[in-house]
């Protein structure tokens, strides 16, 4: 009957390092490999020589679902368990005295998650290429809105600090500075000062750059009348270094 045997991975940018143990918790092997193509040639053999077959190939704990390396892993049908950061960390007590952060300890104390507790952790689904694919840009639409609500959360800042007409100029609007006229009319006049010497007409045109048909006339006698409001002053030189600054965020 063969060695039942688990594997831990301990993910890095330039180098993953890699434990294998028995059922009774004896290490079987242990390597440090690069994060490419060679790398996993030399993952694979090590599996290789410990067991690993298409029938029973061996369970894989690592600290991330996603990269090349899971990807990887994942396309021969092994299971593989992404193990939260945090519980490694309380895993790791059992297994060291000492709390410092070892590569391989952490791949070894991977490696026993999965030996004694694999039975309350999932491993990642045996997904198709498209619901992968699919997964990769529902990643990548939260990560663009989450991106972009920083963004606006930091121009919000930026913006309180210096120029408080301008978001009292749009705080009605539907989608407030992050709408098209709003950054049109930013780009026009980055600064309190600079929004002083705009006419009606001037923010007119800044309308149509950004795409309003309706109403415009009415809206830039309403910004004219907003941006034109008595307001305290950073220093000139302050003041315009914050428009540079706002105008790239």
């Amino acid at each position: 009957m063969p060695m039942t045997v688990y594997c831990g991975i301990d993910w890095a940018k330039a180098h993953h390092d890699v434990a294998i143990v028995n059922d009774s918790g004896g290490l079987v092997a242990r390597l440090k490999i690069g994060a490419d193509a060679a790398g996993y040639r030399q993952l694979t053999d090590l599996l290789a020589d410990a067991g690993d077959n298409p029938q029973q190939p061996i369970p894989v704990a690592i600290e991330t679902s996603q990269g090349l390396l899971v990807a990887c892993l994942r396309a021969t049908g092994r299971q593989i368990y992404a193990i939260n950061p945090v519980a490694v960390a309380r895993y790791r007590d059992r297994y060291t005295v000492s709390r410092t952060k070892s590569d391989h300890v952490d791949a070894m104390v991977l490696a026993n998650i999965l030996r004694t507790d694999m039975a309350v952790h999932r491993p990642l689904p045996n997904d198709s290429e498209l619901v992968q694919a699919i997964a990769v840009l529902a990643r990548a639409q939260q990560d663009a809105v989450w991106d972009r609500t920083q963004a606006h959360n930091k121009l919000r800042s930026l913006l309180r600090e210096y120029y408080p007409t301008f978001l009292l100029a749009f705080r009605d609007a539907r989608g407030g500075i992050t709408r098209p006229e709003a950054r049109a009319v930013l780009a026009a006049a980055p600064t309190p000062t600079q929004a002083a010497t705009l006419t009606p007409d001037d923010l007119a045109d800044a309308l149509r750059r950004a795409g309003r048909q309706r109403g415009v006339t009415a809206e830039a006698d309403r910004l004219h009348q907003a941006l034109a409001t008595a307001t305290l002053h950073q220093p000139p030189l302050v003041e315009q270094a914050m428009g540079r600054q706002a105008l790239v965020s």
